[in-house]
């Protein structure tokens, strides 16, 4: 099954009188039970895609559907099967963890039993039991970030987005909430579309990272595959002699079939995309040269690099719209009823 398919969506917003695209032909799919990273930089559309596809915003055109659902003339469809952790915190901060639960299971049309029963399931997955009569701004920031995870599973969704899960965690923290959310999805086969500016979680979370910018997607692939393809190894060699560093840099380019070379002084940097099998052809061809070589090292690209490497540009996440910015065209009414608000 397609979890999220959407084509040539957009979104467009005035500021002043200028019209601005957020959003410019948004191409994506997302198949159930994968794990899929959604990164981009300040301004790439990532927020707005996000609010669109979970039916907050309005498309300004184009189509998305989401858990087998239009997203503009079935939103209320697409509630009832999606679960959504934004950035702020799911809980009021007077409710007690297990009453919120319960009160957000009844929300979406749970009997009491039932909402109980999924409430005290969820405690007991996330660690929370014994925090269940503990209101919610008594609980830590991890606690805190459980307790959202828990309001957005409680009805037991298809499909999860989670806007920043980890964001303003320490890295233990973290890690926690990721041990939690990895078991969860593996006891219930649930579909996470992620956003997060922690590249190193992408990478190890994610079974495919789409990378946003300008409003359309640049980039699909799984953290493997993008890495080798769009950075390569980064081979870096010093030798003994800096007058001798151009040499020693057209000989590495000549045996490790590099897409990028740089000197600085005595060191020579380079990226090839195996460059460990590279780094022993590399030395034999300086030392035949007579170079004597001081330091070797072969680093595995990141997803930062290959971030930069696309965008330009740092990962930073201060929302998609423009201050003062006015949407383009106005809002439809959404209706909402007690079973799927």
């Amino acid at each position: 099954m397609t979890m999220i398919q959407a084509d040539n969506l957009t979104r467009t917003f005035r500021v002043g009188k200028e019209t601005v695209e957020a959003v410019r032909g948004l191409d994506l799919r997302v198949d159930d039970g994968e794990l899929v990273a959604f990164l981009g930089p300040n301004g790439a559309g990532k927020s707005t895609s996000l609010r669109m596809l979970t039916t907050l915003l309005a498309p300004t055109s184009g189509t998305a559907t989401v858990a087998g659902h239009d997203v503009r003339s079935e939103p209320q469809r697409v509630r009832e099967r999606i679960g959504y952790v934004g950035q702020g915190h799911g809980a009021a901060d007077d409710q007690r963890a297990r009453d919120e639960l319960i009160t957000q299971g009844r929300a979406y049309g749970l009997g009491r039993d039932e909402a109980a029963h999924r409430a005290d399931a969820l405690l007991a997955s996330l660690e929370l039991t014994p925090l269940a009569k503990r209101t919610a701004n008594t609980l830590s920031g991890g606690q805190r970030r459980r307790l959202d995870i828990a309001i957005g599973m409680v009805h037991q969704p298809q499909l999860l987005f989670l806007d920043e899960p980890s964001t303003g965690l320490d890295p233990q923290s973290r890690a926690n909430l990721w041990a939690h959310l990895v078991r969860l999805r593996e006891a219930n086969g649930t579909t996470i579309f992620l956003t997060t500016h922690y590249l190193d979680e992408a990478d190890a979370m994610a079974e495919r990272v789409l990378i946003i910018d300008a409003g359309r997607v640049i980039a699909d692939g799984t953290p493997e595959t993008l890495k080798t393809r769009m950075a390569g190894d980064l081979v870096t060699v010093a030798i003994d002699d800096p007058r001798r560093a151009g040499e020693a840099a057209r000989l590495a380019e000549g045996v490790a079939a590099s897409t990028e070379v740089e000197i600085e002084g005595d060191v020579v940097r380079l990226r090839t995309t195996r460059g460990a099998a590279a780094m022993p052809t590399i030395l034999r061809a300086l030392d035949g040269a007579g170079l004597v070589v001081t330091s070797a090292e072969v680093r595995r690209p990141t997803l930062d690099d290959v971030f930069l490497e696309l965008t330009g540009r740092s990962l930073r996440d201060t929302g998609d719209i423009p201050a003062g910015a006015v949407e383009a065209e106005p809002e439809p009414e959404i209706a909402f009823t007690e079973e799927a608000a």
